[in-house]
């Protein structure tokens, strides 16, 4: 935990206990809605308040600490801040994994399309996991 707490103090965020949970929980799980990280905390925090959450989640957000993706048709999930990369998510059991494509090609090609400066882009694949697959 104390690493997770250094790691809140390099991003100038306060290093409470529910964010050093926060963190722990993201770098152990990947990607968690605001739903399920209240359900694992209040195994920790039982006083703890979804109010809470969702103020720590937007601090950690504004200090680029954590990242919302915005999976279409679901709710957002939240994860540790890293490079740049893309998302696929299963359409039967919705597991997202993050996939590492060349997305600085994808916005020259895009800039070179439109008139429009573009500075980011968020991309999510959709397909069927190789369990469900299986499993069909």
């Amino acid at each position: 935990m104390e690493n997770y707490v250094n790691i809140l103090r390099q991003h100038n965020l306060k290093a409470t206990p529910q964010r050093a949970e926060i963190t722990a929980l993201l770098d152990r799980h990947g990607h968690l809605s605001i739903e399920e990280l209240y359900e694992l905390l209040k195994k920790k925090f039982h006083s703890l308040s979804l109010a809470t959450i969702y103020k720590n989640i937007n601090i950690m957000m504004e200090n680029s600490f954590i990242t919302e993706v915005k999976i279409p048709q679901q709710k957002s999930v939240y994860e540790l801040s890293k490079e740049a990369h893309a998302h696929i998510v299963c359409q039967e059991c919705n597991a997202i994994e993050d996939i590492h494509l060349n997305l600085e090609g994808v916005l020259t090609q895009a800039s070179q399309k439109t008139t429009f400066h573009i500075d980011s882009a968020h991309l999510v694949l959709k397909g069927v996991c190789s369990t469900c697959r299986s499993a069909l």
